[in-house]
């Protein structure tokens, strides 16, 4: 039996995931700027908070700067995933860095779901359901037809396993 890996796991995601994120923060910031945009035009000019009327658009900008120009880069840089003989890896998080390593004994389903805008942009998640207390383990956004090979991989793996353990 090998040592768990002290190393990252290997593989980034689709570098479409960039895209898709970059997309989810226009459409964020366009929600929130018609949000504000609500409360200046309808919001009396001295009403109750009068600063909210130049400090809500402004961290609107502020928003949009982080979810459209850094956040989608920075989220490709941090978020691996890799799966070896033994186990699914995975690494997220930003400040909180979360290091999952799932051992293919203990994967009981293995799915592949597909998103509105994933499918836009040709992506898939893969999750791997264990019975543990920590549920399910994502590997979010990757090509389609990576996921749908690393699934079909780890399903047909973990049934071997099961097959030789009995």
């Amino acid at each position: 039996m090998s040592a768990s890996p002290v190393r990252d796991p290997a593989w980034s995601l689709s570098r479409s995931a960039i895209g898709l994120w970059v997309t989810e923060g226009v459409l964020g910031t366009l929600f929130y700027g018609l949000l504000v945009a609500a409360f200046v035009l309808f919001v009396p000019v001295g009403g109750p908070v009068p600063v909210l009327r130049w400090v809500l658009p402004v961290l609107v900008a502020c928003y949009a700067v982080v979810a459209v120009g850094i956040r989608p880069w920075f989220r490709h840089r941090v978020h691996r995933w890799e799966v070896t003989d033994e186990a699914v890896h995975t690494l997220t998080g930003w400040l909180t860095r979360t290091w999952t390593l799932v051992p293919i004994s203990r994967i009981q389903t293995v799915d592949v779901t597909r998103g509105v805008l994933q499918q836009l942009f040709g992506l898939a998640t893969v999750a791997v359901l264990t019975a543990s207390s920590q549920g399910t383990v994502r590997v979010w956004h990757l090509e389609a037809d990576v996921a749908q090979r690393v699934a079909d991989d780890l399903a047909r793996r973990a049934e071997l396993v099961r097959d030789e353990a009995t």
